[in-house]
């Protein structure tokens, strides 16, 4: 699976990935060394080792590395009385390497994803409850679609501002932590005994002793490049995402969600038939961005799943239920 991820990597990233296969194949090594004549025909990985490799070569990313960090952290080396000390610190440490890997993929999705993702997950849970609150409380098929409409572009409106606020916010206050070009092009008129560039690293949080010093590198190392600390790079943009991409992807993918239990009324189904489809519609749909969550977060996306099942279908049935005592006080 390594080998596999490899081929879709270049650069450094790539030479980790054949460090790791190499290390996994002196453990293959070991076990043939042990069987001797024993070893028996080649057979085939086992469904998931085939699916993981799969999926490396067609896809590669983020999700197989979390799959594979899951996988490194499981081994049962520890408990094998035939593995060696150093195959045991191996996996171990295969684990913090993966890690590393798969942090790097998840800060390149963690603005525009992150958005999709839980805008997604609002959208599903906020109007399985709105329309089963509506339609528990007696309102006609027609009422509760439109509530479902409106609900789904009053949501969809209000997370696509929601992020395109944050993620701005979030990239001004960056460019404003920045340091300024003209400070850094002020830097050969600074006069060297007074040495104020280390009061700019001491209000940065450094030591006095450690400002000085630092300060003074940098003065006798000057050249037309230097800057005063590093400035907002491309990378710090990509990891926050963009206000627009955020907002574009938070109101398609929130109204993506939100549509999915208007569905059943949209075909004309009417009463407990309709919420009944409302709600398993959903339920399936929750089910899947549970399983991204926990894959992208290094956990068992099962479990995850039926977290973000029950907190969905739950307050699916609050709403629901108020929507019954209600409707039955006004009538």
């Amino acid at each position: 699976m390594y080998r596999d991820l490899a081929s879709r990597r270049s650069g450094e990233e790539r030479e980790i990935l054949l460090a790791l296969a190499d290390a996994e194949k002196r453990h293959e090594d070991h076990w043939l060394q042990l069987l001797g004549n024993d070893v028996g025909y080649p057979r085939r990985g086992d469904l998931r080792t085939r699916v993981l490799g799969w999926l490396a070569r067609r896809f590669g990313g983020v999700f197989v590395l979390a799959l594979a960090q899951r996988a490194e952290s499981r081994s049962g080396y520890e408990d094998d009385g035939d593995a060696t000390p150093a195959m045991v610190a191996d996996e171990r440490i295969h684990e913090e390497v993966v890690r590393g890997l798969a942090a790097r993929g998840r800060n390149r999705l963690s603005g525009t994803f992150r958005a999709a993702v839980f805008g997604a997950n609002d959208g599903l849970v906020s109007n399985l409850a709105l329309i089963l609150g509506i339609g528990a409380s007696g309102a006609s098929a027609s009422a509760v679609l439109l509530t479902g409409i409106a609900g789904l572009l009053a949501g969809a409106l209000s997370m696509a501002a929601g992020e395109f606020v944050s993620v701005r916010s979030q990239t001004e206050l960056l460019h404003a932590s920045s340091p300024s070009p003209e400070a850094s092009a002020s830097l050969p008129d600074l006069d060297v005994d007074a040495n104020e560039l280390a009061l700019v690293y001491r209000a940065r949080g450094m030591a006095p002793v450690e400002a000085e010093r630092h300060a003074a590198t940098v003065l006798r190392t000057y050249s037309a490049k230097t800057e005063i600390a590093p400035r907002m790079t491309d990378e710090d943009i990509e990891t926050h995402g963009t206000a627009w991409g955020a907002a574009i992807s938070s109101f398609f993918f929130f109204a993506s969600g939100a549509l999915i239990p208007v569905l059943p009324y949209l075909f004309g189904a009417e009463g407990l038939t309709a919420v009944v489809a409302s709600a398993a519609l959903v339920g399936v749909a929750l089910l899947g961005t549970g399983a991204v969550v926990g894959l992208l977060s290094g956990t068992a996306p099962l479990t995850r799943a039926l977290r973000q099942l029950a907190i969905g279908w739950g307050a699916a049935a609050v709403t629901y239920a108020l929507g019954l005592v209600f409707g039955a006080t006004l009538a």
